[in-house]
């Protein structure tokens, strides 16, 4: 299959309020049927191929350490494969991204395949926003499997309403991050919640700021899941705070200087 006989994902669609709702409330919501089941394979296996292509990851799994295990990280295949490109700057995903945030218009931060294998790790709490240099807390990330999954493949996992709080430590994701967010999630009594089940083409979608992890693989199949990254339009880069965001601002924002619109060519308007 070439560009040209993929779907079309430029259709619109409509969220009951109660979800947007719930979504800002509770930090996150999953949204049903982002894509079509028909709409599915074609892009299961342009993420799968583009994927696999590009992954730099060749330790054995017991040879990683826990960020290593916990998943297979490819990121900004927009950037290097077109089939994927027309699923990362689909109008229908970031429509519900715009809608969910309450904004006009969003930008893609990045995309990213999280390949989590047979018998891989837990993913460790943790906040994206850590990473992203960003002034607007009106980030989000779309979190779609592209097979049918459940609690025991790595169903992503939220503590509801941590995005109130913002910041919550210069933690990024480690044994040290699972440790203390764990910690805080008690003391602050978050509710945890995840799904029990996803189908191929559903879609969680959570603030950049919700604290989240997944449990480890305990399946023989391995949990395909592609995320996007969007941001409202308009905001401005800031000064990085960790060296994770310097990288960032330097890879994900093509080294726009602190203080500028994030708006380099690697952060087109998707909506």
């Amino acid at each position: 299959m070439n560009i040209a006989t993929l779907p079309l994902l430029n259709d619109c669609m409509e969220l009951d309020p109660s979800q947007v709702n719930d979504f800002r409330k509770n930090g996150h919501t999953l949204v049903k049927g982002v894509l079509k089941p028909g709409e599915v394979p074609a892009f299961r296996r342009a993420v799968n191929k583009a994927a696999y292509a590009y992954n730099a990851e060749t330790r054995n799994l017991q040879d990683r350490d826990t960020y290593g295990k916990a998943f297979l990280q490819v990121m900004n295949l927009w950037e290097v494969d077109e089939e994927v490109k027309q699923f990362t700057l689909a109008k229908r995903f970031a429509k519900i991204a715009a809608d969910l945030l309450g904004v006009e218009h969003v930008r893609i931060y990045h995309d990213q395949a999280l390949f989590k294998e047979p018998g891989g790790g837990f993913t460790p709490w943790h906040q994206d926003q850590y990473y992203w240099p960003l002034s607007s807390s009106n980030t989000i990330t779309m979190w779609m499997p592209l097979i049918d999954i459940d609690e025991e493949m790595g169903m992503l996992t939220f503590a509801s309403t941590s995005h109130k709080e913002g910041f919550a430590g210069n933690l990024a994701i480690s044994d040290d991050s699972e440790m203390q967010i764990e910690k805080l999630i008690k003391e602050r009594q978050y509710p945890v919640t995840r799904s029990k089940t996803m189908d191929a083409g559903d879609a969680t979608w959570h603030y950049g700021w919700t604290l989240h992890n997944a449990p480890g693989n305990l399946s023989g199949i391995t949990r395909e899941v592609m995320t996007i990254i969007y941001y409202a339009d308009g905001a401005i880069v800031t000064e990085p705070k960790n060296e994770h965001q310097e990288n960032d601002r330097k890879r994900w924002l093509d080294g726009i200087v602190p203080g500028e619109k994030a708006a380099s060519k690697l952060n087109p308007l998707a909506f």
